[in-house]
């Protein structure tokens, strides 16, 4: 089996800062996620020109609220720390993800996500955009 680069630097870093490779035996590294499409099958786009600039988010949304359409301009993933969220896009393609979870979100694609539990949903995001691009564009601000 093809073991991700990460698994190997992880390991490495891991081996060179402890005492004995008997710290070793309880970690583990687990892939989430490795893709080149979003949840509903679109292949992920080219990565823009410009200054790289990484954005995490922890977005918390109560039971029962939705967030306002929007679309994202750049490449995101994110994992469903709490509760559970279903995701839908205008052509009513849906997603839904509980606790654990992870989701490639659509770019350039309008969508929102509603909270379908009884508890807050919990969801930490990871965009890898350009200085000066905004990650998110709400469907009213055009």
């Amino acid at each position: 089996m093809k073991r991700p680069v990460l698994y190997f630097i992880l390991t490495a870093l891991l081996a060179t800062s402890c005492a004995s490779r008997k710290n070793l035996q309880n970690i583990t590294v687990e892939p989430l996620v490795k893709t080149t499409q979003s949840w509903n099958g679109d292949e992920l786009p080219h990565y823009g020109d410009g200054t790289p600039e990484v954005t995490v988010l922890r977005i918390t949304i109560p039971p029962g609220a939705s967030l306002k359409p929007h679309k994202h301009l750049c490449i995101n993933v994110g994992i469903l720390t709490k509760g559970e969220l279903t995701v839908m896009t205008e052509t009513n393609q849906s997603l839904h993800i509980t606790e654990g979870e992870s989701i490639v979100e659509l770019v350039n694609t309008w969508h929102y996500g509603k909270n379908t539990g009884r508890k807050p949903a919990e969801i930490v995001v990871f965009y890898a955009g350009t200085v000066d691009q905004p990650i998110t564009v709400l469907k009213d601000d055009n």
